[in-house]
């Protein structure tokens, strides 16, 4: 499964980035994604679940967040 850490960075850059991340993702592709910002531990999952992914917490701590993200099968226009 591919990683993508976004702990050295702070809300907004995680999700400019996960979104870059997600344009070229395809349907079913898992990804593990590592979070630190608080405000980006709070947002990328409850935005992921907005678009309709399935989103798994894996590893949660008050420093840290790990999450399984499954890309949606008929990911939703942008």
């Amino acid at each position: 499964m591919e990683q993508l850490d976004l702990t050295p960075w702070r809300c907004p850059e995680p999700l400019i980035r996960l979104k870059l991340w997600l344009r070229q993702a395809r349907p079913g592709q898992s990804l593990l994604i590592l979070l630190a910002d608080p405000g980006s531990r709070q947002d990328i999952p409850a935005y992921l679940r907005r678009q309709g992914h399935s989103v798994q917490s894996l590893e949660e701590s008050p420093t840290r967040l790990s999450l399984r993200l499954e890309v949606a099968m008929r990911p939703p226009s942008s």
